[in-house]
């Protein structure tokens, strides 16, 4: 069976035993909206739960524009300039507004990054600031959260007149979808508060998974820290597979966004009649799968699906190498990942980046990982407690070694683009 997976920028075509494959688990069909322009300004005409952007931002006297940074296929350049238009109609000038690039703790994009995020015009028109999360001075204080993470926030956002967030709403393996809130906490967030909210405190909760927002306490913090500075207006999108807008919800920070995680949970969710030995996966392919930092995220999501003591066998191109030089160093260091895991669960003991870590954790105790990752050499690969493999026809032959010829498998395409669960129903 030949079978196209997520890839870095040009996927990757594998060839699975036919006799093997139980199902292929994607995205339910979407069409991408007919006029896309027209509605993104009808969207921040009529928007969900305020006023309409121009109401909203006239006599204001600065705007900050927060939007995602280069890991997220947002389409900011067909959001970006009904926005800009609109806020220059309401009065506010070029040189009254700036693009925060919600960065977290992930690098800055600069250069060409800069242009392939939101066009040449906006990079050469509008000041564009990245967020830097280790920079104290930068950060306004807001006080401690209702859990107790302390809180600061980018001065550039905090002190800005006008807010507003652009986004992209999809599956999240941690705060169960992106988007939204997200884009403040931890998108501008200082490092201290991230590193509280990244804990084993909010994220061994079994709600705090893909697709869940109720009970789900990484969501809850999220929501919460996001309204101690409260954007204005969210304007969130959802893609289909081809990555083509389906929907463009715009608004209040919680009502806006609700209504586009129950528009995108319609198309995200896949589900199958029992768990299989296999799952072979990916993370989505480019901008998602350059670190494996990121392709943790393509192993948690297939966890639903695939037996305790089964076999993922995941593609990342990882052409950015393993991630943050935290990150790196913390997942090289380590020699016994539970042990990790325990050392970050006592109070007051943080180590830099070590949420994926945990999250990685989740996925070796219910399941042998096997990584294809071209951008990482098989030496260091097997120091990241995963097993590697030169290509996923090799990693699937590995596992059937080990399960039986007659094992099971199921295919993710798309990683965690995809919900995947056990069922005949979406509860």
């Amino acid at each position: 069976m030949h079978v196209k997976l997520d890839y870095g920028k040009t996927g990757l075509s594998v060839e699975l035993p036919d006799a093997n494959v139980r199902q292929i688990l994607s995205m339910k069909p979407s069409d991408a909206l007919q006029d896309i322009k027209d509605a993104i300004n009808n969207a921040l005409r009529s928007p969900i739960g305020t006023r309409s952007l121009i109401e909203l931002a006239a006599n204001r006297v600065s705007a900050c524009i927060v939007i995602c940074d280069i890991t997220r296929p947002v389409p900011n350049q067909q959001l970006l300039p009904p926005i800009l238009k609109t806020l220059n109609s309401a009065g506010l000038h070029n040189d009254q507004i700036v693009i925060l690039v919600a960065t977290g703790t992930h690098r800055p994009n600069l250069g060409n990054e800069l242009i392939q995020l939101v066009g040449s015009e906006i990079a050469s028109t509008i000041r564009i600031i990245n967020h830097d999360c280790h920079d104290r001075c930068a950060q306004i204080w807001m006080g401690m959260s209702p859990n107790g993470v302390p809180v600061w926030l980018d001065r550039t956002y905090v002190e800005a007149d006008f807010k507003i967030t652009v986004g992209l709403i999809e599956p999240h393996f941690m705060a169960g979808y992106s988007g939204g809130r997200k884009l403040i906490m931890p998108g501008i967030a200082d490092f201290e508060t991230i590193q509280n909210w990244h804990c084993p405190k909010f994220l061994e909760s079994p709600y705090a998974s893909n697709g869940i927002i109720e009970k789900n306490p990484v969501h809850a913090e999220s929501l919460a820290i996001a309204k101690m500075a409260r954007p204005d207006m969210i304007v969130d999108v959802t893609l289909n597979e081809a990555n083509e807008i389906t929907g463009v919800f715009a608004g209040n920070l919680e009502e806006a966004w609700l209504c586009g995680t129950q528009y995108a949970a319609k198309h995200v969710r896949a589900g199958t009649a029992e768990k299989a030995d296999i799952v072979v996966t990916s993370c989505a392919g480019y901008p998602l799968d350059t670190t494996f930092y990121q392709a943790v995220k393509g192993m948690v999501g297939a966890l639903p699906v695939v037996k305790q003591g089964g076999t993922i066998v995941i593609a990342a191109e990882c052409s950015e190498g393993i991630g943050s030089a935290d990150f790196t160093k913390a997942l090289l260091e380590i020699s016994d990942i539970e042990d990790f895991v325990r050392q970050i669960s006592q109070p007051k003991v943080f180590i830099p980046e070590e949420w994926e870590i945990e999250e990685l954790a989740k996925a070796i105790r219910q399941a042998e990982i096997i990584c294809v990752a071209s951008g990482i050499s098989h030496e260091k690969l097997s120091r990241c407690f995963v097993t590697p493999a030169a290509s996923v026809e090799e990693g699937v032959e590995c596992a059937l070694q080990k399960h039986g010829r007659d094992s099971t498998i199921l295919v993710i395409p798309r990683g965690p683009y995809v919900i995947p669960y056990v069922g005949a129903n979406n509860n």
